[in-house]
């Protein structure tokens, strides 16, 4: 794909709250916001809100990647320990090859703020040509997590066959190797 080409974000939330209209959903609309503050390239965004189930997730992450032409997915919440959190197994079900080193560092950034960052399941993988990262819910976390893991974005995108994502260095620097093609 080309410089210039918009770049198709999903962001997916999940939960049984949220779905079921007892709450507002503020995750989401906080990845939206780091979006806006980052990504200087054209991009647009695609949203859905599911329950906590792993059959509705993996439906709503293939309908993303492979309908809705989304180069990267993000989704919030369902990475905790409990029973009804089963966000990363959908991801693996749905994802050809899984990048554990995301999943390393979005727990690296959250141990510098809480403890229990260590039970978080957090994870990443590939699906066709898109990046599929799974976020906390915190609207905090997912804040302080992508300011470090969106600079690696970018670059994984190109490798996949995506648009050319361009970012705001006063937020996120995006990192692409010397050698690589724009």
């Amino acid at each position: 794909m080309s410089a210039g080409e918009s770049c198709r974000f999903g962001v997916l939330t999940a939960s049984d709250r949220a779905s079921a209209g007892d709450y507002q959903d503020l995750s989401g609309p906080a990845i939206e916001e780091f979006l806006a503050d980052a990504v200087t390239s054209p991009w647009e965004v695609v949203r859905r809100l599911v329950a906590d189930e792993q059959e509705l997730i993996e439906e709503a992450l293939m309908e993303l990647a492979d309908e809705e032409g989304c180069s990267v997915i993000v989704t919030t919440g369902g990475t905790g320990p409990v029973p009804r959190d089963v966000t990363p197994e959908a991801t693996e079900a749905v994802c050809e090859r899984m990048l554990p080193g995301f999943g390393e560092q979005m727990r690296a950034v959250s141990l510098r703020y809480v403890p229990t960052a260590i039970l978080s399941r957090q994870t990443a993988g590939i699906r066709g040509s898109s990046l599929i990262i799974n976020l906390p819910g915190s609207p905090r976390s997912i804040r302080e997590i992508l300011e470090v893991i969106f600079a690696a974005v970018p670059y994984c995108v190109d490798l996949i066959g995506g648009p050319y994502i361009t970012t705001d260095a006063d937020v996120v620097d995006a990192f692409r190797p010397p050698h690589a093609r724009r």
